[in-house]
């Protein structure tokens, strides 16, 4: 008995559009849920090498929370590049001034160190608020 691997093109690829609520949810949980619709790993004909993932849109970014201390003892690092410039923020602070980076930074680091990464990440739609400029993609379903 002989079994077949058949390969999609990059042309035969169906993406779906998901919708997320992240009013009330936990960073790390949420983050995993997008970093596994981005790969395309909830899929039948899933590959490492292939970017067969979907995209999703994920709002209300202000309302993400985290358990335990984390709020105050989860410290986001950033360098200038310039000597001693290394800059810190905590979770509260970088939430408070821009809700959008604390989920990227998360499903980001989710995502495997690949070429793959940034294009998966352009797939990522997050929007602060429950508004969204996507409303005729999640009809299309």
């Amino acid at each position: 008995m002989k079994f077949k691997t058949t390969v999609k093109k990059g042309s035969e690829v169906q993406r779906a559009w998901h919708l997320i609520d992240l009013k009330g949810q936990t960073l790390g949980r949420v983050c995993t849920q997008i970093a596994q619709l981005l790969m395309g790993k909830d899929k039948l004909d899933f590959s490492y090498h292939r970017d067969d993932g979907d995209y999703v849109i994920a709002i209300n970014a202000a309302e993400i929370q985290v358990t335990g201390k984390k709020a105050t003892d989860k410290i986001y690092y950033h360098h200038t590049a310039w000597a001693g410039h290394l800059k810190e923020l905590t979770f509260a602070e970088l939430l408070k001034k821009d809700p959008r980076k604390v989920i990227e930074h998360g499903v980001h680091g989710m995502l495997p160190k690949n070429k793959l990464r940034d294009r998966r990440m352009t797939r990522l739609k997050i929007f602060v608020g429950s508004e969204h400029d996507y409303a005729d993609k999640l009809t299309k379903k």
